[in-house]
């Protein structure tokens, strides 16, 4: 086959324009820091790159749920607290009460207080955070104590996606903390405290604080229980929390050694290929060189 300077020029122009392209990627790369830019360059690489991003996706939405979690039972947690305190003073105000030497006065102020007490309770039992009552199951939207002071919760748990197959309850049983049999009465918190009110006013000296008393220290034990109970799924979102950060540290690093250059390696590379392109060029235009006119001269 004879090879004539034409051939010669084309395969000359062929080969660096796949330099070019070669300098091309390599640059891209340098400005990038990304092996690929296109699912063109390696299929393979942008095919685990996809699977890896949802895994890193999900395991982010994790993090954000268990902030919602966080959210749910410090606010839990704070409420309680608060309610607890209440109660402990009602207790006080109601073994004051029960003490026979108080006046008719005495006895209308400390029911008095233990109203408000009670008023203040149904303000905890109805604690919004963003806008969602807590102490209300999944009913979120609506209050656990209405206007006219009727406690009904819902019983259905609020629970919270915080792992993989893991739904983590986060909120408090508001029938067991304010409500529940007691007394053998469906009595809740709220009605043993009108309870006492209502024993205060009625009859000066309290007929019935024995019974109220037991009532009350019942209802302050299944408080303290339920306040156990968040403890203890609190401890478990800590566990949680840390597995899927630590989840989160591996998806980052399987998703840049899979997607990320090898930047020192990039440079140099490209500086051979700027190396090799310089003598291409330099060949090129002593190949291409001779034209119809050299010869004519």
């Amino acid at each position: 086959m004879r090879v004539t300077q034409g051939m010669l020029a084309n395969n000359s122009l062929r080969q660096i324009s796949s330099s070019y392209g070669r300098m091309g990627n390599l640059q891209d790369q340098l400005s990038t820091g990304k092996k690929i830019n296109r699912p063109s360059d390696d299929p393979v690489v942008a095919m685990k790159g996809m699977q890896y991003r949802t895994n890193l996706t999900e395991v982010e939405q994790y993090k954000r749920n268990l902030s919602e979690a966080y959210q749910w039972m410090e606010n839990s947690e704070g409420g309680i607290e608060h309610a607890t305190q209440v109660m402990q003073r009602a207790r006080e105000l109601l073994l004051q009460a029960k003490n026979g030497t108080n006046s008719a006065e005495d006895a209308k102020a400390i029911g008095v207080e233990i109203e408000q007490l009670k008023k203040d309770l149904q303000g905890v039992a109805n604690t919004q955070v963003a806008g969602r009552y807590i102490f209300n199951g999944t009913k979120t939207d609506s209050a656990p104590v209405d206007a006219s002071g009727t406690f009904n919760p819902a019983a259905a748990d609020y629970k919270i996606s915080v792992s993989k197959g893991v739904e983590l309850e986060v909120n408090v049983n508001a029938l067991e903390a304010f409500g529940g049999k007691i007394g053998g009465a469906g009595n809740n918190l709220f009605q043993t405290l009108q309870g006492i009110v209502d024993d205060i006013n009625t009859n000066g000296k309290m007929t019935k604080g024995d019974q109220l008393l037991s009532n009350l220290d019942e209802h302050f034990d299944k408080l303290n229980a339920e306040r156990a109970k968040l403890g203890a799924r609190y401890n478990r979102l800590e566990l949680i929390d840390d597995r899927i950060g630590q989840q989160e540290v591996t998806a980052n690093r399987i998703l840049s050694d899979n997607e990320d250059a090898d930047i020192e390696r990039v440079i140099t590379d490209l500086k051979m290929q700027e190396s090799v392109h310089r003598a291409a060029l330099s060949v090129s235009s002593r190949i291409i060189q001779p034209t119809l006119m050299d010869f004519l001269r």
